[in-house]
């Protein structure tokens, strides 16, 4: 059990003569019978070389920090489903939260979403000045049916897809990482594999 964690070019994958696969890192070049991408919104940067034309796209989000004027506080998440955002209460302070965005992964930012509910969001909650220069923005990876992609790649041996989670990522991280190793390993898969299957697209 357990493992070490090396920094490097994750584009860098490529299989050996042998079939294994190699990656440079920091540390040198590594080695092994399997490797795994699980790289969200990158992932197409590793599949798309080999030769895989999967339809990932990506939600975008944005959010903003505010203070809160005169003492008050926010307790509980707040969702406005008809104008479209989320308050919510955080370290920093009360978090604005966008809906989503579809557009290309790196295309400028348009926080479009945060200008239009913040007037709305003021009304709600008594939310003073933006606590961060920029509204954050994030890239959430997506497929056209909503479900990740877990298991094996179909035209290449030992190597491994667990992406496109959506929204979802950290929610779902630890029961997809527990799916694609029972099929790493050989094990009974513990729920069928097959709606997530790369070869679906």
């Amino acid at each position: 059990r357990g493992g070490h964690l090396l920094s490097g070019d994750a584009r860098s994958l490529s299989q050996e003569p042998d079939g294994r696969w190699r990656v440079e890192t920091a540390n040198g070049p590594l080695v092994a019978g399997a490797a795994v991408v699980a790289l969200g919104p990158w992932s197409d940067a590793i599949y798309g070389p080999l030769g895989y034309r999967i339809p990932l796209g990506w939600k975008r989000g944005y959010h903003m920090h505010y203070a809160a004027r005169d003492g008050a506080k926010l307790n509980h998440p707040i969702l406005d489903a008809d104008v479209g955002y989320l308050l919510a209460p955080m370290r920093r302070g009360v978090r604005l939260t966008s809906g989503a965005e579809f557009a290309r992964r790196d295309a400028p930012p348009t926080p479009v979403q945060i200008e239009v509910c913040e007037p709305t969001a003021r009304r709600l909650f008594p939310l003073a000045e933006r606590l961060d220069p920029e509204p954050w923005r994030g890239a959430r990876p997506c497929l056209p049916d909503m479900l990740p992609i877990v298991g094996p790649a179909p035209r290449h041996p030992g190597l491994w897809f667990d992406f496109g989670h959506a929204h979802h990522g950290l929610t779902l991280g630890p029961v997809s990482g527990r799916l694609l190793a029972d099929m790493m390993t050989g094990e009974q898969p513990f729920i069928d594999p097959a709606p997530y299957r790369a070869d679906r697209f």
